[in-house]
């Protein structure tokens, strides 16, 4: 806008232009502004709806399935589309962009070239501090869990890039401290439910080493019951349970490291015991959301009905009754 007004004033011989090298110089600024302007817009979520598309074709392409029969069109598209993850509007970054590229990753209707760049553009975008609104980082995340389930599926990544992958999924999972849920206006954010989304689709990855997963539990352990007042009620205990569910069945670590994993969730630390925790709303908390995860994986692990879930559940069963014994 700013830059607007300066043209009109100049067009309109309201400022008098310097000569020579000041000019220059002047240009050179403006033009320097209006390039970070952009690059922040697009990091933004700024860059969307993609060239081509308005909002309601975006719409309509969703209406119909997301079939694009032109393979050249669809690439591009999709790669146009991860300027779309920060939307403000749930419709695009939840209802198009999200559900478009997991579609056409799970349909195989990528090429390895394509879902690359989508996965280095989703890296710059959880990386980036430009997300006024708090929906780029995580639906960022939540699209790279389905980059990530397609070398599961079929494994294409080099081990750099699984490496890099589990480092971004303990960086941000770890990292979040946005605990937003869901809005009647606004569409979900849910960081730490999409960060497990990520740890679950490396997990179930037999590419990943146990250090890597030990990693990945780490970074779970720490949003079991973040600190402060908080009380989950967007189903995060459930999202984080199932990730440890399937890092258990992977079967690369003894129970006895297991056990340990456990002390450190059923630990009351800061409160001195867990009878404490009833005495402040931070301690209310920290219970809440300990019992609703281990009372959420117990239920899962008991759902395997076999040998390996009915160790589980013993092991939850344990840290159950460290808390409820104070």
């Amino acid at each position: 806008m700013y830059i607007l007004v300066a043209y009109q004033n100049i067009k309109t011989n309201r400022i008098e232009l310097p000569q020579g090298n000041a000019l220059l110089l002047i240009m050179r600024t403006i033009f320097t502004i209006f390039f970070c302007f952009l690059q922040t817009q697009v990091l933004a979520g700024g860059n969307c709806p993609p060239p081509g598309f308005d909002r309601q074709q975006l719409l309509q392409l969703k209406d119909d399935g997301f079939v694009l029969t032109d393979d050249t069109m669809r690439t591009d598209l999709a790669v146009a589309l991860v300027g779309c993850v920060g939307d403000p509007d749930p419709l695009i970054r939840d209802g198009v962009a999200f559900e478009a590229l997991s579609g056409w990753m799970r349909g195989k209707q990528l090429a390895q070239d394509t879902i690359m760049t989508v996965y280095e553009d989703l890296l710059k975008q959880v990386s980036s501090d430009v997300d006024p609104n708090g929906f780029q980082q995580p639906f960022a995340i939540l699209i790279l869990s389905e980059v990530a389930r397609t070398d599961r599926v079929e494994a294409w990544f080099t081990s750099a890039m699984r490496e890099q992958m589990v480092e971004t999924a303990v960086g941000y999972l770890s990292g979040v401290r946005d605990y937003r849920g869901f809005s009647d206006t606004e569409g979900w954010r849910h960081g730490v439910a999409h960060g497990s989304d990520l740890v679950l689709q490396l997990v179930l990855n037999e590419n990943i080493n146990e250090a890597q997963i030990r990693r990945l539990m780490t970074a779970v352990a720490g949003q079991v019951a973040p600190a402060g007042d908080m009380s989950y009620v967007f189903g995060e205990p459930g999202r984080l349970a199932r990730a440890v569910v399937y890092a258990y069945r992977r079967g690369v670590s003894e129970d006895a490291e297991w056990t340990v994993w456990f002390d450190s969730i059923s630990d009351p630390a800061p409160l001195e015991n867990w009878s404490d925790s009833y005495s402040s709303q931070a301690g209310l908390a920290k219970r809440h959301n300990t019992l609703a995860f281990l009372t959420v994986l117990h239920l899962n692990a008991m759902a395997a009905d076999n040998e390996q879930g009915l160790a589980l559940a013993a092991l939850v069963m344990q840290a159950i009754g460290r808390v409820l014994r104070g």
